[in-house]
């Protein structure tokens, strides 16, 4: 606002032959990026009388120049006026995107709970796009008799329809983890839940039957469920085509490699073979990561990819909420820029012995005396 007013200062100040007017239109486009509609009229209204009065100064006034000079600085400021109000108007359109972006993360991902039964939870969610604050990675948990199960998967491609997929599956599992009492049955419900609301999604995003078909082929979501109970030393899970878990157990880092090559959620037709699951010892102290893909695949600034299990390894002692902060703090240091992948991860640690382990512990119940 004081550009104006120096130039004007300026001008009177120097020789006729140096002529500032001409610049000082200058001043409204520019406004135009940093202020507000409110902001731009009132630098119009101060550079116009000093336009003016720097064409008096030199002489200009009465020119044959000096009306279309008038003219074009009018356009000008017209134009600049219109841009700072599309401007404004866009970062408000942003900033309730991002709202809503924060909102759909909160109820879609909702926090783990970080107790249950005998097991310490954490999550976390960190978005490539920041700006988006959600893509296509998803976790979630469900609590029954003392049993928990988690899942946590990685829908394919990016944008609403990531996030399209990721919504299926999320209601799909929250709602059939709580009464199947078998991990298999479980998968297979999810498979047919999401088919269907892949089918019914591509209907109404698709007359052309073309695409509908390409639309289905390409739903799939990699994913990890997991199930642990208060009663049992070990855990059972079932990989579906996502990168294996590492468990820590006494100090040391094991992955968890499946026994079974299973195809993601939406691609059951590919498989061969039973669902398999997979049992793990799971004694009290150990801790099991869940992760996407977007940790192990993140390279540094030579292209290498990051080194999680060897990593982990100067954090075995770590609470599972620690242990989460430390590989995000590490992984984005080791990246040196912004994410180029969605990243999430839960980590489930046993705090407690199992129920049978205490039973063996505290022996035989003794009957009172006489």
């Amino acid at each position: 606002m004081l550009f104006p007013p120096v130039l004007l200062v300026v001008d009177l100040l120097t020789p006729p032959d140096i002529r500032l007017g001409p610049v000082m239109v200058a001043a409204p486009v520019l406004s135009a990026a940093f202020l507000g509609p409110a902001g731009v009229l009132l630098v119009i209204l101060v550079t116009t009388p000093c336009v003016v009065v720097a064409a008096a100064a030199n002489l200009q006034l009465g020119a044959t120049n000096f009306p279309f000079q008038f003219g074009a600085f009018v356009l000008l400021s017209l134009a600049a006026l219109a841009a700072s109000t599309v401007r404004r108007r866009r970062e408000r359109e942003l900033a309730s995107s991002r709202w809503v972006a924060q909102v759909t993360q909160r109820v879609l991902l909702r926090p783990l709970p970080r107790r249950a039964g005998s097991f310490t939870l954490a999550s976390l969610y960190r978005a490539a796009d920041e700006e988006a604050a959600i893509g296509g990675d998803l976790y979630a948990s469900v609590e029954r008799n003392g049993t928990i199960r988690v899942l946590l998967g990685d829908a394919q491609g990016k944008g609403l329809a990531a996030l399209e997929m990721a919504n299926s599956l999320l209601n799909a599992f929250r709602r059939a983890a709580r009464h199947h009492s078998r991990l298999d049955v479980l998968v297979a419900e999810l498979e047919v839940e999401f088919g269907e609301d892949m089918r019914d999604c591509a209907a109404a995003r698709a007359e052309d039957a073309d695409i509908r078909s390409k639309h289905l082929e390409e739903s799939f979501t990699t994913a990890v469920i997991l199930e642990a109970a208060d009663a049992h030393s070990t855990i059972a899970l079932i990989n579906l085509g996502h990168p294996p878990p590492l468990l820590v157990d006494r100090g040391t880092v094991t992955s968890v490699e499946s026994t079974a090559l299973l195809p993601p959620i939406g691609l059951a037709d590919l498989n061969g073979q039973e669902l398999h699951v997979q049992r793990v010892d799971f004694p009290a102290g150990a801790t099991i990561l869940l992760y996407t893909d977007g940790v192990i695949e993140a390279r540094n600034t030579a292209g290498v990819f990051y080194p999680l299990a060897d990593r982990m390894r100067s954090w075995v002692h770590l609470a599972p909420d620690e242990l989460l902060m430390a590989v995000h703090d590490d992984l984005r240091r080791y990246v040196g820029t912004r994410f180029t992948d969605d990243v999430a991860m839960v980590a489930i640690s046993r705090t407690d012995p199992p129920v049978s382990a205490r039973r063996h512990e505290a022996g035989p119940a003794q009957r009172p005396d006489a």
